[in-house]
C-alpha cells in the first residue's frame, strides 16, 4: 500500500483542489487490503462505508458525502427515474450510491460521465466491487462529448429525467445549454440537480435557471453562447438547499423544468 500523505485542514481547500495527487489509487489500495474485503463484495452499502472510513481517517476525498447523498438518493426514490446521468463522477461514490438507489427503486441505468481516465478506472473498479456493474456505467470523456455521443451519435438517451451536476463549476452553465439545445429536457419530468452552488459556487448557472424566460432571452444576447444553442424559453423552478460538509456550507441546487413559452 502506498504511504497516505496527511490531508491539509477542509477549510483551507475547495473540493476540486483534493483530486489527483494518488488518494484516489491509495482509497482503492486501502479497500482490498481491508480485513472485511469479502463482506464488501457485491454489498454498495458497505463499499460506501469504506470510502467514508478512508476519507474520516486517512486523506479527505471530494465525494458527495453522506449528508447531501441521503438527500439525492430521497429524491431518486421520489422521482424513480429509470434512467439518471451524473457529470463527473470521481472515484465513483455517488455511482454506487446513486445507482444503487435507482437499482432499489425500479430504474434501469446510472450513467456516470468522468473525464479523467485514472479516476474513472477507480470508479470502475469499485462499482465491480459493489455488484452494481449491470446498472452503472462510467463514460471516459468530456462532459459535452459524451452527452453529444450518448445523444445524437448512439441515440441512447432521447430525454433526461435526473442529471447530477457535479464537475467544474464553470462547465455547470455550458453543459445546461448543451441539454437544452440537444431537447432532452421535458417539461414535468426532467430534474436537474447542481452540487457546489454555494462553495465554491456556481453564480453563472444559478443565474439561468433562477431567471425568467424573458430574463434569459436578454443574457442570451449579451453573453457569448459559442457555438450552443440555449433554450431561455423553458420555464425552470428552482431551490436551493444547504448543507454542512466536510468543506464547510454548501448547497445543491434543485431545478424542476415546469414547461416551455413561446418566445
Amino acid at each position: 500500500m502506498s504511504n497516505r500523505p496527511n490531508a491539509p485542514p477542509a477549510h483551507t481547500l475547495g473540493p476540486k483542489a483534493l483530486a489527483l495527487d494518488g488518494r484516489e489509487v491509495d482509497l482503492l489500495h486501502y479497500i482490498h487490503n481491508r480485513p472485511d474485503i469479502k463482506q464488501l463484495r457485491g454489498n454498495p452499502q458497505k463499499v460506501i462505508a469504506a470510502i467514508d472510513d478512508y476519507h474520516s481517517e486517512f486523506n479527505i476525498l471530494m465525494n458527495v458525502g453522506a449528508v447531501k447523498g441521503a438527500f439525492v438518493t430521497d429524491l431518486i426514490a421520489e422521482r424513480k427515474p429509470s434512467v439518471m446521468i451524473e457529470l463527473g463522477g470521481y472515484v465513483g461514490y455517488s455511482a454506487i450510491l446513486f445507482g444503487d438507489a435507482i437499482r432499489a427503486n425500479g430504474g434501469k441505468q446510472f450513467l456516470s460521465i468522468e473525464k479523467n481516465p485514472e479516476v474513472a478506472a477507480v470508479a470502475n473498479q469499485l462499482v465491480d466491487l459493489a455488484g452494481l456493474r449491470d446498472t452503472v456505467r462510467i463514460l471516459v470523456g468530456p462532459s459535452d462529448e459524451v452527452l453529444r455521443e450518448l445523444v445524437r451519435d448512439r441515440k441512447e438517451i432521447t430525454q433526461v429525467e435526473m442529471i447530477f451536476i457535479d464537475h467544474w463549476q464553470k462547465l455547470y452553465r455550458p453543459d445546461l445549454w448543451l441539454l437544452e439545445e440537444l431537447d432532452v429536457l421535458i417539461p414535468g419530468t426532467s430534474v436537474l440537480l447542481a452540487d457546489n452552488v454555494i462553495m465554491p459556487g456556481a453564480p453563472e448557472y444559478l443565474e439561468w435557471v433562477q431567471a425568467t424566460t424573458g430574463q434569459k432571452r436578454e443574457l442570451v444576447k449579451k453573453l457569448d453562447v459559442g457555438s450552443l444553442t440555449p433554450n431561455p424559453n423553458l420555464v425552470y423552478e428552482t431551490t436551493v438547499s444547504e448543507f454542512d460538509t466536510t468543506f464547510g456550507k454548501d448547497g445543491v441546487a434543485v431545478t424542476r423544468v415546469m414547461g416551455e413559452q413561446s418566445a
